[in-house]
């Protein structure tokens, strides 16, 4: 019994792993992606400008 709840807990923590991996793969690719175009800068000043417009009504 005791041997089967250490697979299963090896077997989380490696499932745990892979999915840090993904995130970190699809992290990577945003990152790759956001910095060839000139999409983020465009997003950050359109959220800038709404923010500011808030703040001065």
């Amino acid at each position: 019994m005791l041997s089967k709840l250490k697979e299963q807990a090896g077997q989380a923590t490696a499932e745990y792993a892979l999915v840090l991996v993904a995130a970190a793969v699809v992290a990577l690719a945003l990152i790759a992606w956001a910095s060839t175009t000139d999409m983020l800068p465009s997003f950050f000043n359109t959220v800038m400008s709404r923010v500011i417009s808030i703040a001065n009504s």
